[in-house]
């Protein structure tokens, strides 16, 4: 009987969480120009995005990488 609850609660769930994920449809074609903005870009400054990965790259004596937080003593 416990069993068969925990089961039933655990597939709920991840019913629950597969169904409330991404959208299933594609976005469509009229709106993709407003996601293509300029914008609407995480950093819309490609220079000031060189430059920053350029000093992170000093600090932690290494290229690439940049999605990752943490480490590095920080100095100059």
């Amino acid at each position: 009987m416990m069993a068969r609850r925990l089961l039933m609660l655990m597939l709920s769930t991840g019913l629950a969480a597969g169904l409330s994920g991404c959208a299933l449809t594609p976005v469509p074609a009229w709106e993709k120009g407003q996601l293509a903005r300029s914008d609407m870009l995480l950093e819309s400054d490609a220079l000031a995005k060189r430059f920053n990965e350029h000093i992170y790259a000093s600090k932690e004596a290494a290229a690439g990488g940049n999605a990752v937080g943490g480490g590095g003593c920080g100095c100059n």
